[in-house]
């Protein structure tokens, strides 16, 4: 039984690594004032583009830079939209969310002719597992050397950076300069303009990070948990990790825990595929992978109690004249 604990949390680790990207890219955007439901289409724009990219340089460093880039690009659209033109937030997140779910598949048609998919990735065109000091060693060590061996290493590098990045978030948006004036942007935009700091300037610079978060998260999609594109393979991670950040009321430890949830439930969903429970027998496989999505609803709806946003979040922000 413990091994198959430990087996299910290395699961949890590789399943959750995406969704703390796109959801501490989200708490970057939201905590400066801006809803951003296009996570998903940014997601699925990065893991194309890193896939592209990797299978036609055959690098899958050069890959994650193409997937950066495209959600960058993808989030200064939705930052042109929001902060520049005042437009509505989720009608902009929606519209990203919409044109990148058709044009990833037609371009990938158009350039690759493999029915909306890119080449199988293989070799340095993707990210491989990478094996911690002494971890061969250990593996026989009762309990430390599975935690050690097994638990911790053995995932690819970007597992370990989305990890990192939650106590490198908490520093950024606590300990600093800029996560000050972030936290104050989403709060009290007035006061900060007062101060004679730009607004929109620290609002762009925060959907700057969130799509290099976004852009990270593809690329692991599709370059390092899969190995290329396929139609719509972010399967609503970007929903979910929205999900988590209001289950972990936009607080970057909180939201860890809500996102490793999340993990956990699809990595049971995956083991307990063709399993019999005494005295209900085998459990639909579709039963078990629909419960990360109700779980989303029942966070969506509330059930966590009173989770309250930035004050300013979603509202234009108009310079007030002398």
């Amino acid at each position: 039984m413990f091994e198959t604990l430990i087996l299910m949390l290395d699961a949890t680790m590789r399943v959750s690594a995406p969704l703390i990207l796109a959801a501490l890219a989200g708490l970057y955007a939201e905590r400066s004032g801006i809803v951003d439901i296009g996570l998903e289409g940014k997601i699925l724009g990065s893991a194309f583009a890193a896939a592209a990219g990797a299978a036609v340089y055959g690098s899958a460093w050069i890959g994650l830079g193409f997937g950066v880039l495209a959600s960058v690009f993808l989030a200064m659209i939705h930052g042109f939209a929001c902060i520049t033109h005042r437009g509505d937030h989720i009608v902009s997140g929606v519209a990203i969310n919409t044109i990148v779910a058709g044009l990833t598949v037609t371009l990938s048609m158009n350039w690759f002719s493999m029915g909306g998919q890119t080449p199988t990735l293989s070799g340095d065109a993707r990210f491989l597992s990478v094996t911690l000091p002494f971890a061969d060693a250990l593996a026989d060590v009762p309990v430390i050397g599975l935690i050690y061996s097994e638990l911790l290493s053995g995932h690819n590098i970007l597992v370990y950076l989305a990890f990192l990045m939650v106590p490198a978030t908490y520093w950024a948006i606590y300990k600093t300069r800029f996560g000050l004036r972030l936290r104050a942007v989403g709060e009290n935009p007035h006061a900060v303009d007062t101060a004679g700091i730009s607004v929109a300037f620290v609002r762009y610079r925060a959907l700057i990070i969130c799509g290099i978060l976004c852009g990270i998260a593809g690329a692991y999609l599709s370059t390092a948990h899969n190995a290329g594109f396929l139609k719509d393979m972010s399967a609503g991670k970007g929903y979910m990790a929205l999900a988590a950040l209001i289950f972990g009321k936009w607080r970057p430890v909180p939201v860890l825990f809500a996102c490793l949830l999340f993990g956990f439930l699809d990595a049971l969903a995956i083991r307990m595929q063709g399993v019999e429970i005494a005295g209900i027998g085998e459990v639909p496989v579709q039963a078990i992978e629909v419960l990360p999505y109700v779980l989303t609803v029942l966070l969506l709806a509330g059930f966590i109690g009173k989770a309250v946003g930035p004050k300013a979040i979603g509202r234009p922000y108009v310079k007030e004249r002398a």
